[in-house]
Order: structure tokens, then C-alpha cells, then sequence
């Protein structure tokens, strides 16, 4: 007997559900930069949740049942999230700023799990010597660190670049 195709769709919308959510609580520095690791853990999900979605219907219209549900539902969270911003803020999360004026937001580093080490990398990849030559530095909703420096006492200003990517060890 095999597993119905509505009850694929709603296996499908279940997986969906889950996956999201575990991959929201792992963080924005989790899902900001995908590595080897991450692609291998991809892989493996998506095979351990292939019997969960479909059941014993290995059919092709029960993959391609699970595959439309999973693509109608994106679609409709991304809309969705287009029109509301207290969603959007739950499922992406909001920047969190690192260090201000030169002193860096403890709490806030410790918060997304990254080190100072992380920070001053990222500083001195925005072309600041240090930590006091930047007036902001923010932890995107992407995983990407944008920091902003003040004028360095030479007079000229500091090169600039776009966001940097690094990843928590």
C-alpha cells in the first residue's frame, strides 16, 4: 500500500517546517557561508528526510509531488515574508552589532558565537589597521560582518570592501 500523495504533500510540509526551524536555531553565522562540511550535512538530510516525505511511495509522482510542495511552499514564505516584517525578523533574524566607537559589544560577540579574533579579521579586511580605527562593525542577517571605519589620523581614508564572510569555529 502506498502513502497517498496528499499525504506526501503534508510529510513534505512537515520536513519543511522542521528544517527550517533547526536551521534558524543554529544561527546566522551557521548559514552565512557554506563550507564542506555544511554541503555534506545538506546531503545527508536530504536523504534522511527523503522516506519521511514520502513514505513507502517512491513513485515519480509522489517525488515530484514532494518536490512541488516544497517549491509552493518557498515561494509562498518568501512572499509572505515581502509583506511582513516581524516574519522576516523570526525567520532571518536582525543584524547584531559587534563593536561601536572602537569597543567592542562583548555580550553580543559571545551571543553569535564568533571571537575577537573573527572580529579584528574582518576589521583589518575592510582595510582598518585595528579594532579603534572602526566606528561600527555589524554581524549581517546574512553571516557577513560590514564594517564601517573612521578616518585614520594619516588623514586618508581606509579602503573599503565589500562584506566579509567568515565562519565561526
Amino acid at each position: 500500500m502506498h502513502t497517498g500523495l496528499l499525504e506526501v504533500c503534508l510529510r513534505s510540509a512537515a520536513v519543511y517546517a522542521f528544517l527550517l526551524l533547526a536551521l534558524r536555531l543554529l544561527g546566522k553565522r551557521e548559514v552565512g557561508q557554506i563550507t564542506l562540511f555544511d554541503v555534506v550535512l545538506l546531503l545527508t538530510l536530504a536523504n534522511s528526510v527523503q522516506n519521511a516525505m514520502v513514505g513507502d511511495n517512491s513513485s515519480l509522482p509522489a517525488g515530484l509531488c514532494a518536490a512541488a510542495t516544497l517549491m509552493g511552499l518557498d515561494a509562498l514564505l518568501k512572499s509572505a515574508l515581502g509583506r511582513r516584517l516581524r516574519l522576516k525578523r523570526w525567520v532571518e533574524g536582525s543584524p547584531t552589532l559587534l563593536l561601536r566607537s572602537g569597543r567592542v559589544e562583548w555580550r553580543n560577540l559571545k551571543k553569535e558565537g564568533l571571537g575577537l579574533d573573527e572580529l579584528k579579521a574582518a576589521v583589518r579586511e575592510h582595510g582598518l589597521a585595528g579594532l579603534e580605527e572602526a566606528d561600527l562593525a555589524v554581524l549581517e542577517v546574512d553571516g557577513s560582518i560590514s564594517v564601517v571605519g573612521s578616518r585614520p589620523a594619516s588623514g586618508r581614508r581606509p579602503r573599503r570592501k565589500a562584506a566579509v564572510r567568515l565562519r565561526a569555529q
